[in-house]
């Protein structure tokens, strides 16, 4: 049973309770039917407002809207909160349950909570936060889609050097210099990461907000462009594979209060199951390029996936 609550107080359940869920459903693959259809107390109307909140960000402001209508679908009565601002905004608010629910990013989060992140595998990363959140906050599944940092370069600059992975980059004869946002040269997945790892050895030119532009143009070789970005669906680059884990990963994750995380489970991993890296990006070029809303987005999506 769904029980009235108030999103700002209230009991709060066993962190274990959300945390073995989740890991069922993760263990469980796709389940048989469609959860977002199987009908619940929610619908009935003994539910209290879930709360969703987002960054002020298209890319997270359409899968906060893609939980909200999810949910509203299932029966839920749902608050949206969007544009809360960055983490140090909204953190607070999730946590003091204010809101309820919010899309994050698994290994950003865990940087927030932990500095000294030694994860950087989908998997450990994942497992390491689950660790690290305060006990009033549960994720739940994350998905295959995520928002992180990339070693990208142009297809002709791939076919001219059969570059599929970072470490090919060894084969390019010529100086390689990557292109990123300043901070990006002290990351451990920076220039010196590079080399440790893979044993590239890489310039570096703090192309900050004209990265992507610097790379089509040719004054890099590579570049940080985030997984999430529409360029590659509008652009002729691609992301060099990363076997060994260089890059810290951020795959979605949907944080949830964990008093309400059992009620919404079925219905946001159901979601987190169908988001995929291709699916996002194609969702990011509808808003930066075809200006849809994020509502708008988020129906099509959810009724091309069968999940409304």
């Amino acid at each position: 049973m769904f029980k009235r609550r108030n999103s700002r107080s209230g009991s709060r359940l066993a962190m274990a309770t959300g945390g073995a869920l989740a890991l069922a459903l993760v263990l469980s693959g796709c389940a048989s039917g469609n959860p977002l259809d199987e009908p619940t107390d929610a619908a009935d109307g003994d539910a209290s407002t879930i709360v969703v909140g987002s960054q002020a960000y298209y890319s997270n402001e359409i899968v906060a809207e893609i939980y909200a209508q999810a949910l509203e679908n299932a029966g839920f009565t749902v608050e949206r909160q969007f544009n809360v601002g960055q983490r140090d905004a909204y953190m607070p608010e999730l946590e003091s349950g204010a809101i309820d629910l919010f899309p994050e990013y698994t290994g950003n989060l865990l940087e927030f909570y932990d500095d000294a992140v030694e994860a950087t595998s989908p998997e450990n990363v994942y497992a390491a936060l689950q660790d690290a959140l305060p006990e009033q906050l549960t994720a739940l599944n994350y998905s295959e889609a995520s928002d992180q940092d990339t070693y990208t370069v142009t297809q002709e600059f791939a076919a001219e050097h059969n570059l599929t992975t970072i470490a090919d980059l060894t084969n390019v004869p010529e100086q390689v210099t990557i292109g990123a946002a300043p901070e990006f040269e002290q990351r451990p997945y920076g220039p010196a990461g590079a080399k440790d790892v893979y044993g590239v050895d890489l310039a570096f030119s703090a192309t900050g907000d004209t990265t992507l532009e610097a790379l089509l143009a040719g004054e890099v070789q590579v570049a940080d462009i985030y997984t999430a970005s529409p360029a590659f669906q509008t652009e002729d680059i691609v992301a060099l594979e990363d076997p060994e884990n260089l890059i810290l990963a951020s795959n979605v994750v949907p944080i949830a209060s964990t008093d309400v995380a059992p009620e919404i489970a079925d219905v946001i991993n159901a979601v987190s199951a169908q988001l995929t890296e291709d699916g996002l990006v194609a969702m990011g070029v509808q808003s930066t390029e075809e200006q849809m809303s994020p509502a708008d987005i988020a129906s099509q999506w959810l009724t091309e996936k069968g999940l409304i």
